[in-house]
């Protein structure tokens, strides 16, 4: 915090428009509008921006051009539900003991027995909404919710309004009708994607003349991979004429065009509004891409040069996209390479809008690094997912800190360690020839185990080696 004339604190909204040399005069006379929108299951590598030559996503990069892009930031699981509890309360899902997916995956005959973790949010914990309430803001969460079944659905948890958020993490149809009992039904055949873009601009236009909080975590690009027909057709097409490439999914190429036409449809409200320069907004996913083949074109989409993907202790399951945009303040078209993860969107919104910070939370605000002016206080980020995954994980820790990254396997407390730097792609493990490095972050990983109180796998008596690689939900 900075100080002022009489040696008091600046409010942190002001102290960010001072980063930018901006003056009280311009400044706006109330805290800015967020839009934070949270897609599921999209890859590091599945926009344009970020390097594919098939999906196409102008609107996407359209926003990446006007923002900053953070090139190494991470999801706080390999999976949906603890990174939205993380993007909502700003705590490691490990503190929360909210560790799989809700309801996840039963493995009673594997080696370990997953703890008895938490299978929702619980109401106790101040959700971003709360948060933001108080300072007269509309809140709203439009899309996928999956934070556990009634009664913790987004309006027991500071949302105004709920538009299509349940237990469910899939919809049974991207096609009307949905069958979704929070979302009046649609016309047959209307497309779910289109029909929260619509819903979001229409709130957005309601609340022109107030603050307003909108989370709009879109269903896809989760399976089912159903896009629209006329887009599939035509990326069959394009496929054909690529020939071989890293991302050739006609399907969920169609499922990425509709989430950037709705992405496209929200940035042109704001500007046909004149919000444009009131509105933070963030744009990142889940966990990584899914890529597994589950798909009518086999594997779903493709992480390289990362690792694995979704449900993976490797890089290509947590990094992800990231995107934050607020015209005026933050400088267009920068890059950031520093290390960053779901926890911090809290602290980093609430210092922009001028809110009390929050207690207990784990992340840190990124508003040193959205002003180009500063550098963050950790040095560590970390990740704890004590469950099994059909995307590869068995239970396991992990830790970064500057360009290592180290892998704890809870099975048989293997570790391996990677230099991110030069080997984006975790294919060479330095555990044995850096031992020393590989103590210490060992015993990081321990010691912040301990601090946040992370729920380990114990043995299962009932193991059955035959049996173990199998799952009944």
């Amino acid at each position: 915090m900075s100080m002022d004339s009489r040696g008091g604190l600046l409010p942190a909204f002001w102290v960010l428009l001072f980063a930018w040399g901006c003056s009280t005069v311009n400044a706006p006379t109330r805290p800015p509008n967020v839009i934070l929108i949270l897609v599921d299951d999209l890859g590091w590598t599945d926009l344009g921006f970020m390097g594919s030559d098939f999906y196409e996503t102008p609107n996407i990069d359209r926003l990446a051009s006007d923002g900053v892009r953070f090139t190494n930031a991470y999801a706080a699981t390999t999976v949906c539900s603890p990174t939205r509890a993380s993007v909502l309360t700003g705590k490691y899902p490990a503190r929360l003991h909210v560790t799989d997916w809700i309801h996840g995956h039963a493995r009673p005959w594997a080696k370990l027995r997953v703890p008895e973790w938490t299978e929702y949010l619980p109401l106790e914990e101040t959700t971003l909404a709360e948060a933001l309430r108080p300072l007269g803001y509309a809140t709203a969460s439009m899309g996928k919710w999956h934070l556990g079944d009634p009664p913790h659905y987004p309006k027991e948890q500071g949302f105004d309004i709920n538009v299509a958020g349940y237990f469910r993490g899939q919809p049974p149809s991207y096609h009307a009708p949905y069958q979704i009992p929070t979302l009046e039904e649609g016309a047959d055949g209307e497309y779910l994607t289109d029909r929260l873009a619509r819903e979001a601009v229409a709130f957005i236009e309601k609340n022109q003349d107030r603050p307003f909080f909108l989370y709009l975590p879109f269903y896809t690009v989760h399976t089912p991979i159903q896009g629209k027909a006329e887009k599939i057709a035509r990326y069959e097409a394009k496929a054909e004429a690529l020939g071989e490439g890293r991302h050739r999914n006609p399907g969920y190429a169609a499922m990425i065009e509709s989430l950037d036409e709705g992405v496209g449809r929200i940035l042109d409200e704001l500007d046909r509004l004149g919000l444009a320069e009131e509105t933070l907004v963030l744009f990142t996913s889940d966990n990584g891409g899914l890529v597994l083949p589950l798909s009518d074109w086999g594997t779903i989409t493709s992480n390289v040069p990362l690792r694995e993907g979704k449900g993976s202790s490797y890089e290509g399951g947590v990094r992800v996209p990231l995107v934050i945009r607020w015209p005026g303040k933050v400088e267009p078209g920068r890059e950031v390479a520093v290390p960053v993860i779901s926890n911090d969107f809290v602290p980093t919104i609430l210092e922009i809008v001028g809110a009390p910070e929050a207690a207990g939370i784990d992340g840190e605000s990124l508003v040193p690094l959205l002003a180009g002016s500063g550098r963050l206080e950790r040095d560590a980020l970390f990740w704890h997912y004590p469950h099994y995954h059909p995307g590869g994980a068995t239970p396991y820790g992990a830790v970064r800190v500057g360009d290592f990254k180290l892998i704890e396997f809870y099975e048989d407390e293997r570790v391996e360690l990677y230099n991110l730097r030069d080997d984006p792609g975790e294919s060479q493990d330095l555990a044995a020839e850096l031992p020393e490095k590989t103590r210490e972050l060992e015993e990081r990983l321990e010691d912040w185990r301990a601090q946040v109180g992370a729920q380990m796998p114990l043995g299962n008596p009932d193991y059955d080696p035959e049996r173990a690689a199998t799952f009944t939900r």
